[in-house]
């Protein structure tokens, strides 16, 4: 077995120089090394996917992104490849293919269930795979976001929520070419609720009419 998964290895890699050789564009694509990334055991063996999936994917670098791996990015290219991608004409369209966007059923103006769409695809398997990845990482935009969502909902909701949120990422990446820059301001979200708090505290203190002395505190 071991033999026959080292034989289609080889095929794999054959078949992916094969399309990348056919443009010459895609050849002279190059890109920095990740050795941060850990490579999985089921990865195909002997090949640089981080390099032949930038090339493949005409310049995107979709190992940028945190707990996408290899076996994540072999997953992109055997169900859509980009091409395929592009036949979807939104981010919401290509997540709600992969039946990670909630089913929002509503009866009389209310909200009687939000669950997720039953059924799944090698796809959507492995974008959950590394939403799991991406909660045990610490101080990074996604973990951040994950943490929430698991807080208010669980692990399992945060699984989806973070999967479909890799979707909509991957496909603005590979489909308008935008270079995934996670924002800096999901890192410092105690800094954000100190801003409120103060805020709320001097809204008070402007609605009644404090003074510095009638707060207690000392003036020169």
């Amino acid at each position: 077995m071991q033999a026959q998964i080292g034989q289609c290895d080889l095929e794999i890699g054959k078949l992916l120089k094969e399309q990348i050789h056919q443009d010459e564009t895609k050849r002279s694509l190059q890109t920095d090394d990740k050795p941060h990334k850990k490579v999985n055991k089921n990865a195909p063996k002997n090949l640089d996917l981080n390099q032949l999936s930038y090339q493949y994917f005409e310049g995107v670098d979709l190992m940028k992104i945190e707990g996408v791996s290899h076996a994540t990015v072999i997953a992109l290219m055997s169900e859509v490849g980009p091409e395929g991608m592009k036949k979807f004409a939104t981010a919401k369209q290509f997540a709600c293919w992969l039946r990670l966007c909630p089913n929002t059923k509503i009866s009389g103006g209310k909200v009687l269930s939000r669950k997720i769409a039953k059924g799944s695809n090698r796809l959507k398997i492995a974008l959950r795979q590394a939403a799991n990845a991406i909660g045990n990482l610490k101080e990074t935009h996604l973990s951040d976001f994950f943490r929430r969502i698991c807080f208010k909902r669980g692990r399992t909701a945060a699984v989806s929520a973070t999967a479909r949120k890799l979707a909509v990422i991957i496909w603005n990446m590979v489909v308008k070419h935008i270079t995934y820059s996670p924002p800096t301001q999901y890192l410092f979200v105690d800094q954000k609720r100190k801003m409120k708090l103060v805020k709320k505290i001097r809204k008070n203190i402007a609605k009644l009419d404090l003074r510095p002395e009638d707060l207690g505190f000392a003036t020169s």
